[in-house]
């Protein structure tokens, strides 16, 4: 998409309130888009939709639980009520789940994992594609996931989290697939470290972030290391410009992704 074609038109952001929905909020808006900003955080999304209007474009805010699919849908109904038409549609909120072995999670907490990480994106791509479908003006979906989505970190114990990133790449390189020639974009964002509250997700777990995974050690390290949302956001509008489909911003791990993939190269060289 062009400067042109994000002017005057309408994007929803999941988990929008803060962190880096809140940093690719801002640089849609910056790019002259209508903002509909989507969280589960109620006190959050007043003063976030504040901030996106003082940069000079309309915004509204909707409270939106991703992992039930009527709330997603209500989300996008609300775009259209409100602007008439959805164009860019971020499928962006997630949670943490890092520090634990697979082996000792409940199933409350699988379901709680996918639930937002994997059906939250599934929901927003049921929900919104259609939308943006619908006017034939052709648009832009972007999926999050993470550089986890690439491989698994050793020893951090965050099988589920990576499983279900691995799962929003999938669903992204299908999506592309799919629609292929429609004038619908489609890119997954797989950020590094960012200076986000995304181990906030941590207070409804306390008892799995333990030790090294305990979220004032994550907070800490991600605030020393990690990039600013807004600096996340702008690589993705400029992504969407350029039509990339992966979107990374973080090259510190392109060794351990290269290392999965002579692991399965060798896999393929074996079978001859």
């Amino acid at each position: 998409m062009s400067v042109q074609e994000f002017r005057g038109k309408t994007a929803i952001v999941t988990g929008a309130a803060s962190g880096i929905g809140f940093g690719i909020a801002r640089a849609l808006a910056k790019a002259g888009m209508n903002l509909v900003l989507a969280d589960i955080q109620p006190d959050k999304i007043e003063p976030a939709r504040a901030a996106i209007e003082a940069l000079g474009v309309p915004a509204i805010g909707v409270v939106v639980d991703v992992s039930d699919a009527d709330s997603v849908a209500a989300a996008g109904r609300a775009a259209v009520e409100r602007f008439g038409k959805l164009h860019v549609a971020v499928n962006n909120a997630g949670v943490a789940m890092h520090g634990t072995k697979l082996v000792d999670l409940g199933l409350d907490e699988w379901r709680w994992v996918v639930g937002v990480n994997v059906m939250g994106a599934i929901h927003g791509i049921r929900s919104f594609v259609p939308l943006i479908q619908r006017h034939g003006e052709g648009g832009h979906v972007v999926n999050t996931a993470s550089i986890s989505g690439f491989f698994v970190r050793e020893g951090a114990n965050q099988g589920a989290y990576s499983m279900s990133k691995y799962a929003v790449v999938a669903l992204s390189e299908a999506l592309e697939q799919e629609l292929a020639g429609s004038g619908i974009g489609v890119s997954v964002l797989c950020p590094g470290a960012t200076n986000t509250g995304l181990f906030g997700s941590a207070a409804l777990r306390p008892e799995r972030f333990g030790g090294p995974y305990s979220r004032e050690a994550q907070e800490k390290r991600t605030l020393a290391a990690g990039l600013p949302p807004e600096v996340v956001g702008r690589r993705v509008v400029q992504g969407m410009r350029d039509g990339a489909f992966y979107i990374v911003t973080d090259g510190s791990e392109r060794e351990a992704v290269r290392a999965r993939h002579r692991r399965i190269e060798a896999a393929f060289d074996a079978a001859g």
